[in-house]
């Protein structure tokens, strides 16, 4: 069995992840192929801007009509291919009730509540979507347009918008099934219906399914099923029969079993020597691998890395994150405050501080100030 190092395993992640900016056109990408997170403002744009060589702008995701924004994985907003959604929707695509009820995340206990098979309580809020969802409308009209037309089981009193409405994990995961796409840029948040949604399949589609679990363990590899079903939004058990065995490799990372695609071995053996400063968003792919320790072994760094609430981007430095950053915007002015776990070589600040400036530019901010604590 094939034994590499975390470092190693790191070098390999990081050329994956398209961090040392071989690609010119944001569309070619690779990592597009499991998307782009964009959670937080311009959290997708802040992780283009740290994968292309050439600027990139507020419209460089916006504006490119090849690209559409989605709840998907995990039921969080991604930038995706349009080309790519049709496999997308399929492997999104509970296998079994087991499956579609992990789906619902922190919302499991109020989907057992419904006495409704999970994955009919999934299909029926996509179908309800796909109804009421025939032009632009706020996330807010459309959660109370669909409420009225769903069981009340489906909903819950939210204290926060003084209304009964149905469960947000639920809609968030039914959307991209009911041919919904979200309005990129839009607050609040605006969805749409797709331009050429196909009919609503509730068909599983193991072969799809497998597929996104060898696209997770391609770019964030060597990596357990346990990794690869936290990324997808489901339980570790669910992904046994979907788990694509003929086409990864079992290999240790200092002596931890994981699995990489049998096809990037020699990249896992021999991955070019990171190098050079990364700024990091919350929520960038690479941060989302969900084997934090082999990212930021040091438990107190790592606390300071993920935050419960609040994350903050990551300053990469030769394939290490060396600390964290955050942004306050005041006018034309970004203002980054730059944490580093430990004194950084001059040339290293300088860099960050170069990075600072084209995540400015990716912004629309002219004028940027950075501050070292």
């Amino acid at each position: 069995m094939l034994e590499v190092s975390r470092n190693q395993a790191l070098a390999y992640r990081i050329a994956e992840h398209g961090l040392h900016r071989t690609a010119a056109d944001p569309y070619e990408l690779p990592l597009l192929d499991l998307g782009l997170q964009d959670s937080m403002r311009d959290t997708a744009l802040l992780s283009l801007a740290a994968r292309v060589p050439g600027p990139v702008t507020p419209e460089s995701l916006v504006d490119d009509p090849r690209l559409a924004l989605v709840w998907s994985h995990r039921g969080a907003p991604h930038f995706h291919r349009r080309a790519d959604l049709p496999e997308l929707v399929s492997a999104l695509v509970p296998i079994d009730d087991p499956d579609a009820l992990a789906r619902m995340l922190w919302q499991q206990k109020e989907m057992r509540a419904t006495e409704v098979s999970a994955v009919d309580v999934l299909f029926t809020t996509a179908r309800a979507i796909r109804k009421v969802v025939t032009k632009p409308m706020t996330k807010g009209a459309v959660s109370t347009a669909i409420t009225k037309i769903l069981p009340p089981a489906f909903s819950r009193w939210c204290r926060g918008c003084n209304a009964t409405h149905v469960h947000e994990q639920l809609m968030r995961i039914a959307t991209l099934h009911g041919g919904v796409r979200l309005e990129p840029g839009q607050t609040p948040a605006t969805l749409a219906p797709l331009e050429e949604r196909g009919r609503l399949s509730t068909r599983p589609a193991p072969k799809a399914v497998s597929h996104l679990l060898h696209q997770y363990l391609r770019f964030n590899g060597p990596a357990t099923p346990g990794d690869a079903a936290g990324f997808v939004g489901t339980a570790r058990n669910c992904v046994q029969e979907t788990w694509p065995a003929d086409e990864v490799t079992e290999v240790k990372v200092d002596s931890r079993r994981a699995f990489v695609p049998t096809d990037r071995l020699p990249a896992l053996e021999n991955p070019p020597t990171p190098s050079g400063v990364r700024l990091l968003p919350p929520f960038d792919p690479y941060t989302q691998a969900r084997d934090k320790a082999v990212l930021v072994p040091d438990k107190a760094r790592a606390k300071e890395v993920w935050k419960i609430l609040g994350s903050p981007g990551a300053i990469l430095v030769d394939g290490e994150i060396l600390g964290v950053w955050r942004t306050k915007g005041a006018g034309k002015r970004l203002t980054f405050t730059l944490t580093e776990f430990d004194p950084l070589r001059r040339a290293d600040r300088a860099a960050a501080e170069e990075e600072a400036e084209r995540a400015a530019t990716a912004r629309g901010y002219p004028d940027v100030s950075v501050k070292w604590s």
